[in-house]
């Protein structure tokens, strides 16, 4: 038979339990592998696009092959010093270059993200976050992996000759040609960039 003051004790216990459930921090995003391979879909006002991308961290590099609904597939490399390459393969062999204060993404750039809680999108169970007021990150609970992403490829390096712009993104010194016309989604890209610049990334 317990007594009042076993009793007592078990009350204590469990009020402990529960006490420790409810101050449970809330998660937090699993950052980026320093090497992976993925292919998104994304959706500009309407504007459909499927990106096969490669994100490089170790050597400083980020290569983005992107097919437009109906359009030209575009391919660019984005280097940690700011340096952005757009540029074609077919006969037309346009390149842009863009310069960018941010450059890549670290690994961890979701560090001190907002946690918003649970959500079910597209049949997944996700930990939400929120970032710098305009980015809304959602990640499978249990798998870690971002929903919107078709696969996750961790580990998967480009080959170093793939990431050479052609020729014609140089002039004959060697230095990157600047093209008046951009591409079609940079004032998109320079808002983000924006944006991201004004942020505090952690270290890594």
């Amino acid at each position: 038979m317990t007594t009042s003051k076993g009793k007592f004790y078990l009350i204590l216990s469990l009020l402990s339990v529960s006490v420790n459930y409810s101050i449970s921090e809330d998660p937090v995003p699993t950052p980026w592998p320093p090497q992976f391979h993925s292919i998104y879909v994304t959706n500009f006002s309407g504007v459909l696009e499927i990106t096969d991308l490669w994100y490089d961290w170790p050597n400083g590099r980020n290569f983005n092959i992107v097919q437009h609904q109906l359009g030209t597939l575009l391919y660019g490399i984005e280097w940690n010093n700011g340096t952005e390459f757009l540029y074609t393969l077919d006969s037309s062999k346009t390149c842009d270059t863009i310069q960018f204060e941010v450059g890549l993404l670290p690994p961890k750039w979701l560090d001190g993200a907002h946690y918003l809680g649970q959500r079910h999108v597209d049949g997944f169970l996700c930990n939400v976050w929120e970032k710098v007021d305009f980015i809304w990150y959602y990640e499978d609970v249990e798998t870690k992996i971002p929903v919107y992403w078709l696969f996750y490829d961790v580990g998967a390096v480009l080959e170093d000759e793939k990431w050479q712009a052609p020729v014609y993104c140089f002039d004959s010194t060697g230095t990157a040609v600047n093209d008046v016309a951009l591409h079609q989604n940079l004032p998109l890209m320079a808002d983000v960039n924006n944006r991201l610049l004004h942020q505090n990334f952690p270290a890594i």
